[in-house]
């Protein structure tokens, strides 16, 4: 399935097409399903192909989409969606510098002075928790003369600009400014870091770099799981995605495509399962495979398979659950186990995908250690599939949607 910008109001967002298939069911509010009889978007309007397209002209074309035309009819983005950097430069800003992004989990930061940086777009960011608990997040730019801060993850008392020693408190407060005698007009209270409006749900913590909000005012918890993930949070806290996991480890890929086409294979609603991932598939009833698009997060479900293949029935429990959540975050819950895959844009052709893993607090102690490389060798499995799309967009001006039945 795949992804598309769609403006809406002063807004850009990114839509998924909708499937008119028994499988497949639109909720725009809890536990209400019906068909979806709309689909993809046909192309107008300037050369897609065009290597010379304008920031202006990029939002021109996205205004030009039409998501009415009918499945049967349809064809994806053009490749220049895929590949240029005017329409990465609109996402950015339409889509990642707004709303609630997924960036980590509270196991990076479950102890007074742990730390953790990282990177959405052109935005360096570092969390944190203070001496009482409070998690905090801030701009990793030094207020002095804009160096990068901190780097990497672990614990820390205080940051220390490397370049002329600037000191804060993980409550972004200026502690010290090194050689400011006879400076004149200088308030330490108006040098402190920037903050950036931070919250958790269930395991993972958010950031909110919309400007047009206060980062100082406490996000609400009800409200944060409403504008992150609509009406279908509790679908997700009562199928095992909740705080009580237990981390495992992390894998990171760097993959030369376009972040939307990792996005576009984990949306297709199982299609190339049983083709590319075989050994999934034993494990899986594909006949059961059902998709539901929520407001914010389209959800895929299949059952397991039986106990006559234990090691899969094992490792996939009765029931998986992968939902994506707007705009590039994917939560897989199967068995005891649950991974999520955090896409990261990083040019035009190129992305990082960070695989984190979790298991049942439970089983610990005695996850197998084949079951996880079988999980992480099925996610590089996605990661070589993803790159096949992007090769075909560089010569095709666009492909074909397939209608699943």
């Amino acid at each position: 399935m795949a992804m598309i910008l769609k403006p809406i109001g002063t807004h850009l967002i990114l839509r998924r097409p909708k499937y008119t298939n028994p499988n497949i069911h639109s909720c725009k509010h809890k536990h209400h399903h019906r068909p979806l009889t709309a689909a993809f978007c046909s192309i107008h309007g300037p050369n897609s192909s065009s290597e010379d397209i304008s920031l202006h002209q990029a939002q021109k074309m996205v205004n030009q989409f039409d998501p009415k035309v009918p499945i049967e009819e349809a064809v994806t983005p053009p490749s220049s969606w895929y590949k240029h950097p005017s329409f990465l430069e609109l996402e950015l800003h339409r889509v990642f510098y707004r709303g609630w992004q997924a960036v980590g989990h509270i196991q990076q930061i479950k102890d007074p002075h742990d730390f953790f940086t990282g990177r959405l777009g052109d935005v360096e960011f570092v969390v944190c928790r203070d001496d009482s608990g409070k998690i905090h997040a801030f701009h990793n730019v030094c207020r002095h003369h804009a160096s990068l801060l901190a780097s990497g993850s672990g614990q820390k008392s205080c940051f220390v600009c490397p370049y002329h020693a600037w000191t804060y408190g993980l409550d972004g407060h200026l502690v010290k400014a090194t050689r400011i005698m006879g400076i004149q007009n200088f308030n330490v209270n108006e040098f402190g870091l920037i903050p950036i409006k931070v919250a958790t749900w269930g395991p993972f913590i958010l950031l909110n770099l919309d400007k047009r909000i206060s980062p100082l005012r406490e996000a609400d918890s009800d409200t944060v799981a409403d504008e992150w993930l609509g009406s279908c949070s509790e679908i997700l806290s009562t199928n095992g995605v909740d705080s009580l996991l237990s981390y495992v480890c992390r894998r990171e890929y760097t993959i030369e495509c376009n972040w939307k086409v990792f996005c576009d294979n984990y949306l297709d609603g199982g299609y190339h399962v049983p083709y590319a991932h075989k050994g999934l598939a034993f494990g899986l009833q594909l006949q059961s495979y059902s998709t539901t698009i929520f407001e914010n997060v389209s959800i895929q479900s299949c059952e397991g398979g039986t106990m006559e293949r234990k090691d899969e029935y094992d490792r996939l429990g009765s029931k998986a659950l992968y939902a994506f959540v707007y705009p590039n975050f994917m939560i897989n819950r199967y068995g005891p186990w649950m991974d999520t895959n955090l896409v990261l844009p990083l040019g035009p052709r190129k992305c990082k995908v960070v695989f984190d893993y979790f298991i049942e607090a439970s089983r610990k102690g005695t996850f197998s250690a084949h079951n996880l490389f079988r999980n992480v060798g099925q996610n590089q499995e996605k990661k070589r599939i993803a790159m096949y799309p992007n090769e075909l967009n560089l010569f095709s001006p666009h492909r074909r949607m397939t209608k699943l039945s």
